[in-house]
Formats: C-alpha cells, structure tokens, sequence
C-alpha cells in the first residue's frame, strides 16, 4: 500500500472511531468501536489497489452512517438551548408587573 493511501485509510479509521465514541448508549459505543477495529484488522494485509479503494469507500459510507446516526443528538442539543433563550426572551415579553 502507498504510504499516501496508507495515510487516508488511517485517517478513516481515527475518524471512525473518533465518531462511534460518541454514541451515547454503551451497547452501540462498543460494538461499533469492536466492528471497526475488526473490520480494519482483517482487511490490513489487502494489497490490491482496487480492492483497497472498495474497503475505502465502503468504510466512508460507514462512516457517514454513523455520523448520522449521531447528528440528531447534537442538533437536538443545540436547538434546545436556543429554544429556551428564545421562550424566555419571548415570556418577558407577556410578565405583567
């Protein structure tokens, strides 16, 4: 493997992982955390090219899956945070002295 490519499927992997620690339920923490390094374990030793770049976009559509399945809990945090500021912001509004 290239040391170029070498590097990229790296950078996967990180990013993979680095995404799946931020499943909040620990069942799917560690089982996505298990699937991925077995995954890249059994496929360390792949030397043809076109194989390499289908594991790798395999792992990127993986890795989008993922991070969709952790995107809610981020968007649902931040929205509700502005949700709050704005319903006191708009309850003052209608407190009568």
């Amino acid at each position: 493997m290239a040391a170029s490519s070498r590097a990229r499927v790296l950078d996967l992997y990180r990013a993979m992982l680095r995404e799946s620690k931020q499943f909040s339920a620990y069942n799917y923490r560690t089982y996505a955390i298990r699937k991925i390094r077995d995954a890249f374990r059994e496929n360390k030793n792949v030397k043809d090219p076109v194989e390499i770049q289908t594991l790798v976009n395999k792992a990127k559509r993986n890795l989008e899956i993922i991070h969709r399945q952790n995107w809610p809990k981020f968007w649902f945090h931040k929205n509700l945070v502005h949700i709050r500021k704005l319903s006191s912001i708009v309850a003052s509004f209608f407190i009568l002295d």
